[in-house]
């Protein structure tokens, strides 16, 4: 640890208890690390222009964040979950089965666990909590456990940025993150299924018949979107970046021209959320692009590389290790943070010992995923309670068995990689 990275820390932790923005203070500690190394001030401005401008896969992430605020705020939510509730709203806990599932279809448009929460996650905790049989605590740690499954299914906006620091293959992310949503889904409907059961649960009123016909075509308009992308995708009929604009333009025009549920006013608004939101998450990038540099500079991901190989890991070692290590500091750190600076420092140790990078990949973002929902930082807890005004604690006394799911689930992926990489390696794409 030299004085340029004692600096680079320090200056940074202080500026996260301050409470400042944390592209702010990421930035802040790069230019105190260059200060204080005596470097040119000039290497900022060098360091993000060329870790912006130059990547062409990151024009994905503004577009599938304007893709998300478009469906939320035109009535795509609302229409998913009359359709789900057609397939599994007979079952006992049919509304928290209904949100698992609409969660599946909606994660397939969004790639954002926030969106995923803040839409569809908000249509279903209103309709749970107009029945007596499901509490509070039980409607958002529903809400907020199968929201993590808009990552993790493709397409995804954190697997898009692990591609841009790693180089892995955007498509074959997008396939090696199928089978483990998948999976999260069933177990997740098995949980709400064994609660259902033992509290005596009743089954909802089923839907009229009469009634499915006009449901599935409002449904199916919306649906057609994860067909289109992922079709369009591995069609090679264009690329990730382009399937983003894409799935803009197709909600757009759906909300627009077959719902019509978008005013000027409204579309405005969206426009302004997506602006800020790809706004905050550029100012996360910068900061990133001078931390890597600092990193680099010193010399931290080789030092890192040489530990782990000190110690003679195998690789499920070195993996368990990287899912203790990213467990505790998602209890404290974003999880832009985690993606964009330790995720660098750890890929120099991955490829020395072997570990496919869309293996490493699609585990890193599920760790993310599950600090995303659990204290003291949870967004999606903070997000949720936000929106619904449900206490965090009745969240979390209800969410315990889907958080231990979770874990078991990500144990398996970590010890059985071919869960990750059969489907990629089926639909041709060579991993390593």
């Amino acid at each position: 640890m030299t004085s340029g990275i004692w600096t680079l820390v320090a200056v940074m932790a202080a500026g996260l208890l301050l409470r400042l923005p944390i592209g702010f203070s990421m930035l802040a500690s790069g230019v105190a690390y260059l200060l204080v190394k005596g470097q040119d001030l000039g290497l900022v401005a060098e360091q993000v222009g060329n870790g912006l401008y130059n990547s062409y896969v990151l024009l994905a992430v503004p577009l599938f964040v304007f893709a998300a605020n478009i469906m939320n705020a035109g009535t795509v939510s609302e229409r998913i979950f009359d359709f789900c509730r057609i397939l599994v709203g007979r079952m006992r806990g049919g509304l928290a089965q209904v949100d698992i599932l609409v969660s599946v279809i909606f994660s397939g448009m969004s790639g954002s666990a926030i969106a995923d929460a803040a839409g569809p996650g908000l249509v279903t905790i209103r309709q749970m909590l107009k029945k007596p049989e499901y509490t509070r605590g039980f409607a958002g740690a529903v809400v907020v456990a199968s929201a993590t499954l808009g990552p993790i299914i493709p397409p995804s906006i954190p697997m898009v940025i692990y591609a841009l620091v790693s180089g892995a293959s955007v498509g074959a992310l997008f396939l090696g993150g199928v089978v483990p949503g998948l999976l999260m889904a069933g177990l997740m409907m098995f949980v709400v299924h064994i609660i259902a059961v033992k509290r005596n649960m009743p089954r909802d009123e089923p839907v009229p018949r009469s009634e499915w016909a006009g449901l599935i075509f409002r449904g199916a308009l919306p649906l057609s979107m994860p067909i289109v992308l992922l079709g369009g995708i591995y069609s090679g009929a264009f690329t990730p970046t382009e399937a983003a604009a894409v799935a803009a333009l197709h909600a757009l025009i759906l909300s627009t021209v077959f719902f019509r549920a978008l005013t000027w006013r409204s579309f405005w608004g969206v426009v302004l959320e997506s602006t800020r939101g790809s706004a905050v998450i550029t100012i996360i990038l910068a900061g990133s692009f001078m931390l890597n540099y600092a990193f680099t500079a010193e010399g931290v991901p080789q030092s890192m590389a040489m530990w782990v190989d000190s110690m003679d890991l195998t690789k499920i070692q070195f993996l368990l290790l990287v899912n203790v290590m990213f467990l505790v500091l998602g209890c404290f750190l974003d999880v832009s943070v985690l993606l964009l600076v330790f995720v660098p420092m750890l890929l120099p140790a991955a490829k020395l010992l072997g570990v496919d990078l869309v293996h490493f990949g699609v585990l890193v973002v599920l760790n993310m995923m599950i600090g995303l929902i659990h204290p003291p930082f949870g967004m999606l807890l903070f997000v949720t309670k936000a929106l619904t005004g449900i206490p965090i604690g009745e969240m979390l006394k209800e969410g315990w068995p889907f958080l231990v799911m979770l874990l078991c689930l990500l144990l398996a992926i970590t010890c059985f990689p071919q869960i990750v990489l059969w489907l990629p390696q089926t639909m041709g794409y060579v991993t390593g």
